[in-house]
């Protein structure tokens, strides 16, 4: 069985983080940025030296909900490493409706596609919660990336990844014609492609019934009540905050393609 976490929706009151300038606390930033992306995707294993150069690339900053880091259409200054929080990634119609292309998370650059391509950001990143992020100029960055083949490399990678991430996101709205359709390819997306638990055999998707609202194209109520219905077909259980899918093959049948 395939595991989706609902995260509930709770709000809390945060204070407003401040810019980091203190450098004991830049270092210990960087070492919760050098994770499993930065060590094993990006960097690697380049030398000390490459490493070194790299971290004196970048500049730490935390922000609060609700803050910009761009947005649809500004000049692709920079990437964003994102160390903490999620990231609202969205593109906006000419009529002024907002469209929510996917969430990005820890671990994930942000801004890349624009930085490389030398044009434009082609989405607007929100701040959904406090987030951490590590900054790196556009121009140094290229200049990392030409210096360092295999960084270069892997760069090419994610972006293959976020094309990949943009496509099935959409897919949604484009493949899918029914709200039940929608919602059955996105469980089913999920089970495959999101974070896996240490202690579960399926996937944890941290994602509110509103969000997942709007990345499938339909209301609140809409998914509230289709997954009350998935719930009495047995396609799905609900454990908690934890909705598993009890019957891939029911949702299978669902999708038209």
């Amino acid at each position: 069985m395939s595991r989706v976490r609902i995260v509930p929706e709770v709000k809390h009151r945060r204070k407003h983080p401040r810019s980091v300038h203190d450098r004991s606390r830049l270092q210990s930033i960087e070492n919760k940025l050098a994770g499993p992306f930065l060590k094993e995707r990006l960097l690697g294993d380049l030398p000390g030296p490459a490493l070194t150069g790299f971290h004196a690339l970048t500049s730490s900053q935390l922000y609060p909900k609700g803050a910009i880091l761009f947005v649809e259409g500004q000049e692709a200054h920079g990437v964003f490493i994102l160390a903490k929080g999620r990231v609202r990634l969205s593109t906006t119609s000419m009529d002024g409706k907002s469209l929510l292309v996917r969430i990005a998370e820890p671990g994930e650059m942000i801004g890349l596609p624009g930085v490389i391509s030398g044009r434009i950001y082609v989405l607007t990143a929100e701040a959904l919660e406090p987030i951490q992020v590590s900054f790196i100029p556009r121009a140094p960055f290229l200049k990392f990336l030409r210096e360092h083949g295999d960084a270069a490399l892997r760069v090419a990678e994610i972006l293959n990844e976020i094309y990949h991430a943009t496509f099935r996101e959409l897919r949604y709205l484009a493949l899918s014609g029914t709200a039940s359709e929608r919602l059955a390819r996105f469980l089913l997306d999920a089970a495959v492609s999101g974070r896996r638990d240490k202690d579960q055999s399926g996937a944890t998707l941290h994602f509110t019934q509103e969000e997942i609202a709007e990345i499938i194209g339909v209301a609140r109520e809409t998914v509230t009540r289709l997954i009350a219905s998935f719930k009495r077909e047995r396609f799905i259980e609900l454990q908690g905050s934890t909705l598993v899918i009890a019957d891939k093959a029911g949702l299978k049948g669902l999708l038209r393609a």
